[in-house]
């Protein structure tokens, strides 16, 4: 799916609508709603690739993790580093 096509122009007001009125400032179900539609979206393009946007959803999410509890500026700064190189490297 591509950012010019008519699937597109179908699939983001349905998103968009799911995710303010179906969701309901539900964060979690948000959250998760446009992790599935970004699932949706890559797939759409060639479902070979989803193990990539899984990989890299598991290592941001695990990483984010380890932030959000690391006080060390230095060792965040690293963990930072290591996400956005991990990320890169794909």
């Amino acid at each position: 799916m591509f950012f010019n096509s008519i699937d597109f122009a179908i699939f983001l007001p349905i998103v968009f609508l799911l995710y303010w009125f179906v969701a309901n400032n539900n964060l979690k179900l948000q959250n998760f709603l446009i992790v599935l539609a970004s699932y949706v979206f890559y797939g759409w393009w060639d479902w070979r690739f989803l193990s990539l946007i899984l990989f890299s959803t598991i290592i941001d999410y695990s990483i984010g993790v380890r932030l959000s509890k690391e006080k060390t500026l230095s060792k965040r700064k690293i963990l930072l580093w290591l996400s956005i190189l991990v990320n890169l490297g794909f």
